[in-house]
């Protein structure tokens, strides 16, 4: 049992979580899920946390946040032509981030999260065919939808994660839209149960693997770092959490590229286009970023005030008031707008594809670090107060919230 995890654990739960019971659909809620859900606002905006199951123990929690005052411009359900969805979409995202379309032929992104969303395939169709993507389909060869060992036999639907998966499906379909995708459903959100589906996403051949989960650190992280996330020449994204400062686990392994959070706003007096800052909501939601007090830290990153693994690398949009274009039928009722890290590890993961298959043994966690040119400097924001202050603060170079920055180009995802 993770107890040394127990009181962060128990802060994220304070944060609150979205129930089941918010879907007409909903089946019975597992240990842990939250009576009601809590309601995030900013800037107009209000959310809740998608997943029903929180972080404790040994469970991870996800790091998905359903927008609740989207006011959509298209049908609910199913595709509208010549209409914007609300929230971004994937030529927003390629516009921001300098990406080419049409990437990630030759390519396989495995997604790993707990429990079935049965509408998975059909509703990343929907997704696709709205935002002119080429089909994705089990039929094709393209999508596979596996148990956490690989099997046929999927676990119990959930309709909070099945957000979850959503989110993690259309942000990998915009970003690399010709790459195979495997979507790997563990039993349970216990670390033991995804760890397991990290290694049968490696096992089917998958190069690049997002994690949208995390919770509290503990002593038992370096065992779970060799058992489930040493995959050289894998680059595996995981979400550094919506709890704003203080490091999660599996974020803070280092054998992953730990993924932050920013809200992304146009700008039409910047060069860009765009404008990024450190995505914070208030002392108990934002992106994630801090120490670890476990692992150890890897050699390419350099900060000097932390002896051990520094929370995040990398960063991409997060922040729920400037989120993304999702679509979703079980739990959901078709489209909505989506934010949390959940939405910027699978954002990354497709960045990573798109810079093409790391070479056997590589570290693909390393290549940012040696290409800093290659991306956006996020210099504002923070997401609390710590000690020294870039573990927290945005600033020129390196920083917690945001880490070397986001995507300009492929450049510094390629080994």
């Amino acid at each position: 049992m993770r107890t040394p995890a127990a009181a962060r654990r128990t802060a994220l739960a304070v944060t609150g979580a979205a129930a089941l019971a918010l879907s007409a659909f909903a089946t019975a809620a597992p240990a842990g899920a939250a009576a009601d859900p809590q309601v995030y606002s900013k800037d107009g905006t209000s959310w809740v946390r998608a997943c029903d199951t929180l972080a404790h123990g040994d469970t991870m929690a996800c790091h998905a946040l359903r927008v609740t005052s989207a006011v959509e411009h298209v049908d609910a359900l199913g595709v509208t032509p010549s209409a914007v969805p609300s929230g971004y979409g994937p030529g927003d995202l390629l516009s921001a981030y300098k990406l080419p379309a049409n990437g990630g032929a030759g390519t396989t992104v495995a997604i790993v999260d707990a429990y079935n969303d049965p509408n998975a395939e059909s509703d990343m169709a929907v997704y696709r065919s709205q935002y002119g993507l080429p089909a994705c389909t089990k039929a094709s060869g393209c999508f596979r939808q596996v148990n956490q060992t690989g099997g046929s036999s999927l676990p119990a639907n959930n309709t909070g994660w099945a957000g979850e998966i959503s989110l993690d499906l259309d942000m990998v379909s915009a970003i690399a839209p010709n790459a195979k995708i495997v979507l790997v459903e563990a039993s349970s959100a216990t670390m033991a149960n995804l760890g397991t589906s990290v290694n049968t996403a490696v096992g089917l051949g998958a190069r690049f693997v997002s994690n949208s989960y995390g919770g509290g650190e503990s002593s038992a992280d370096t065992s779970y770092d060799s058992s489930y996330f040493n995959h050289p020449g894998v680059a595996i994204t995981v979400s550094s959490g919506d709890s704003a400062y203080g490091a999660e686990y599996p974020a803070a392994s280092r054998y992953v590229t730990a993924v932050g959070g920013t809200a992304l706003k146009r700008s039409s007096s910047t060069a860009r286009g765009w404008t990024e800052s450190v995505w914070l909501t208030n002392s108990t939601e934002g992106t994630g970023s801090g120490c670890s007090k476990y692992d150890a830290k890897p050699t390419w990153q350099k900060d000097t005030g932390c002896a051990k693994r520094t929370v995040a690398d990398v960063s991409a949009v997060a922040d729920p008031a400037t989120g993304v274009a999702v679509y979703q039928t079980y739990g959901g009722s078709g489209w909505a707008v989506y934010g949390g890290t959940s939405a910027s590890a699978p954002i990354i993961a497709g960045v990573y594809a798109l810079g093409g298959t790391p070479s056997s043994g590589s570290a693909p966690a390393s290549f940012p670090y040696a290409h800093t040119t290659a991306l956006f400097d996020v210099t504002t924001g923070s997401n609390g107060s710590c000690s020294p202050a870039y573990l927290c603060k945005a600033g020129a170079g390196y920083d917690g919230p945001t880490g070397l920055g986001t995507p300009n180009g492929t450049a510094a995802f390629k080994g």
